[in-house]
């Protein structure tokens, strides 16, 4: 009974002794211009306007002026008339437990998964600053992913935040959902950001399936839902996994998509009035990504644990230099980039190995893993470089000798790159330099 007690004493403590009330001064699709309630309203205030002959419709504040507060609600606002109450709300905060793990919950961290409501006994803010950076560890060891091009050549580290960089049908969710089953980590966290509703059950049931489910929150808005809530479901996501890695526990957050994020917060921004810059995103938008990466990563010192990230970036037509794409690389330490034509010849995952990259080498790998590593990629560039001579037909073996072994070694490093790793990195190597032996051993009868 006492963690039940506790909860509602500390629900009490956040009861406001007495509300501040206003009305709809305007409306139109996008917001409510609200009189009255200054000069308490604050920004990010949540508010709640009573719909005449409908239920009451929540929402938030989004700007300040002239002595209006501009909201924008979670819901259509049909229905609201002129001289409609509207009341200031507090905001009850987030309150994660452990009893989420296995579980997917709104927004809100309400269930919607039809089992019954879990709440840990403290509320915790939604946004919280990182933690301090001289007081946060360095990046971990290397860890095992399940993914052999992920154990090995793109290696990702305890603490790193990478983005993953992908069209539609590339293969992304896939990879997504492998890294949940097998990446080696304590508690997973996946935010669905404006996803298609009927994707999400699919996702978790198929793709996730029981052993990605039994250690995994998921934190879902779907795509018909209001930016607000796109953007609270992300932060919430973000608070989730800071949940766990505050008890000590080691993190996998996968974060998609920092895309629909970004959107999301544009929606907002232009409704508060703020001036379009870099194809119609605000100035904000390269603080509000750099906020929320930097909450992830390695944990301060202390029995804190660490937060390793995955953000997916949506690249239509393959620009990398779109701003979003743009942003995310240079504040993520690493990019991991999914191409369509690799997808489309039948090699999952389609990471493009030679323009992909992992900041935490060589620092990860030894001497001699290192050697492997810049191998397969010479090997790869090389191969690239020739293949449209092969595909046309001009291409002779002999004129140059780097890239005859490119060509030779070229179907057991595909293969390699395609194949599951679920014996961990030093397996992972010993098989990478078993395909790369084709090509020394090429050359070495070529000398001969």
């Amino acid at each position: 009974m006492m963690p039940q007690v506790d909860r509602l004493v500390a629900e009490l403590k956040g009861v406001a002794a007495s509300r501040r009330g206003g009305s709809v001064r305007a409306a139109d699709g996008a917001s409510l211009t609200l009189g009255g309630l200054a000069p308490r309203a604050r920004l990010g205030d949540l508010i709640e306007v009573e719909r005449r002959g409908r239920g009451p419709l929540e929402g938030e504040i989004v700007a300040l002026r002239d002595g209006m507060a501009v909201a924008m609600t979670y819901a259509p606002a049909e229905g609201v008339g002129l001289g409609d109450r509207a009341w200031l709300r507090s905001d009850p905060g987030l309150r994660p437990c452990d009893k989420w793990i296995g579980r997917m919950v709104d927004a809100f961290g309400r269930p919607i998964d039809g089992r019954p409501l879990a709440q840990g006994a403290a509320a915790i803010p939604l946004r919280r600053p990182a933690p301090q950076a001289a007081t946060r560890r360095a990046l971990g060891g290397r860890l095992a992913t399940g993914q052999s091009a992920l154990d090995t050549v793109l290696p990702l580290a305890r603490g790193q935040r990478v983005g993953l960089f992908a069209g539609s049908g590339v293969g992304k969710s896939t990879l997504l959902a492998q890294l949940a089953r097998d990446m080696e980590t304590e508690v997973v966290v996946l935010a669905l950001i404006g996803e298609r509703g009927r994707e999400l059950r699919e996702f978790a049931e198929n793709a996730l399936g029981k052993e990605g489910r039994k250690r995994s929150v998921i934190v879902t808005a779907t795509s018909d839902e209001s930016p607000l809530v796109k953007r609270r479901a992300a932060w919430t996501a973000m608070a989730a996994a800071e949940h766990f890695r505050d008890q000590g526990k080691q993190v996998l957050l996968l974060f998609d998509s920092l895309t629909r994020f970004a959107e999301a917060h544009r929606e907002i921004a232009l409704t508060a009035g703020e001036p379009p810059s870099l194809r119609a995103h605000p100035p904000s938008t390269a603080h509000l990504i750099a906020a929320l990466a930097e909450r992830a990563g390695p944990g301060p010192s202390g029995p804190a644990g660490d937060i390793t990230a995955v953000f997916t970036v949506l690249v239509a037509g393959s620009d990398m230099e779109e701003p979003i794409a743009d942003m995310a690389r240079g504040i993520l330490d690493g990019h991991f980039i999914l191409d369509r034509e690799i997808a489309e010849r039948g090699r999952f995952p389609a990471i493009d190995l030679r323009r992909s990259v992992s900041r935490v080498l060589p620092g990860v790998a030894s001497p001699a893993e290192n050697q492997l590593i810049r191998e397969a990629r010479r090997l790869t560039a090389a191969y690239e470089s020739v293949l449209p001579m092969i595909q046309a037909g001009l291409f002779k073996t002999g004129a140059d000798p780097e890239a005859d072994a490119a060509v030779r070694v070229q179907p057991a490093l595909d293969a390699f790159m395609a194949a599951p790793a679920p014996l961990g990195c030093e397996e992972s190597f010993e098989r990478l330099a078993k395909a790369l032996s084709g090509a020394r051993a090429g050359g070495a009868e070529g000398d001969a």
